[in-house]
């Protein structure tokens, strides 16, 4: 009789998390509905011009023009969580003339003076927050080994109903997504990352607001605010967002000719 209770307990658990994962794919799968289905799916590239803040301990510490070039890259028919399938390239100033350039496993920090190397640590942060946005995975990474999705139930978060969905992939890494119980739009991200040098652990959270139709039906966020620890770190309100607009390979390339700099110290 023990023995037959344990094997009842054990199977209990295992169709529990089963439909926990099944409801998490669903949701997903809604979530993509949400975000423009198919047309979401097939985005190709993508321009956001706006107003971009940076802050440090809750202090504004910079502010500039900004517009945010990013491109699709077909992904492997499974995709490798240790790659980036996007091109983005980040252009501040009302003429654009300090940028900063992601190619897939270097980036660049480009101005008149020439393009200088980013440094590893920079470029690491970028791959774990690119890799770990809800965007991101939705879009390039649902065919990727050992992904799982769970639904986590329901909660209230800023006075609105959310339903709460991890995405668990094969290296262990956690994103919890708060989505609005209605719509099925992301509002809200958390994910926690340690520390390379001193192994502190860090909540990274990114705040998604003011979405608009882009075009064929996309949903995207307007405003994006990112928190680290509880403080606000960066914001970004856009003006305008367009997709597919055939963007030149040039864009994502350093510039023939530049000078190219030693790396920061």
């Amino acid at each position: 009789m023990k023995l037959a209770f344990i094997l009842l307990a054990a199977l209990s658990v295992a169709a529990s998390a089963q439909t926990k994962q099944e409801r998490g794919r669903r949701l997903a799968d809604e979530v993509i509905a949400a975000l423009g289905g198919e047309r979401f799916l097939a985005m190709r590239d993508r321009v956001e011009r706006g107003r971009a803040y940076s802050f440090y301990r809750e202090e504004l510490s910079g502010l500039a023009r900004a517009a945010l070039y990013t491109r699709y890259l077909d992904a492997d028919a499974s995709p490798d969580p240790k790659v980036l399938y996007v091109l983005e390239r980040q252009a501040f100033g009302k003429d654009e003339d300090s940028v900063v350039l992601f190619e897939r496993d270097k980036g660049w920090s480009i101005t008149f003076r020439g393009a200088r190397p980013i440094n590893e640590e920079r470029l690491e942060r970028y791959r774990d927050s690119t890799q770990r946005s809800v965007f991101y995975i939705l879009r390039q990474r649902l065919r990727e080994k050992g992904l799982v999705f769970e639904h986590q139930g329901s909660d209230i978060v800023d006075n609105q109903p959310v339903e709460i969905l991890d995405v668990t992939d094969s290296e262990n890494r956690v994103v919890t997504i708060y989505l609005n119980r209605s719509t099925k739009l992301p509002e809200r991200q958390v994910f926690f990352r340690r520390d390379p040098k001193t192994r502190i652990r860090h909540e990274e959270v990114t705040i998604y607001a003011k979405y608009r139709d882009v075009g064929g039906g996309v949903q995207w966020p307007f405003v994006m605010q990112r928190l680290r620890d509880g403080e606000k770190v960066f914001s970004l309100f856009a003006e305008s967002v367009a997709i597919d607009q055939k963007l030149a390979e040039t864009l994502f390339a350093v510039p023939a000719g530049v000078k190219i700099l030693p790396p920061a110290r």
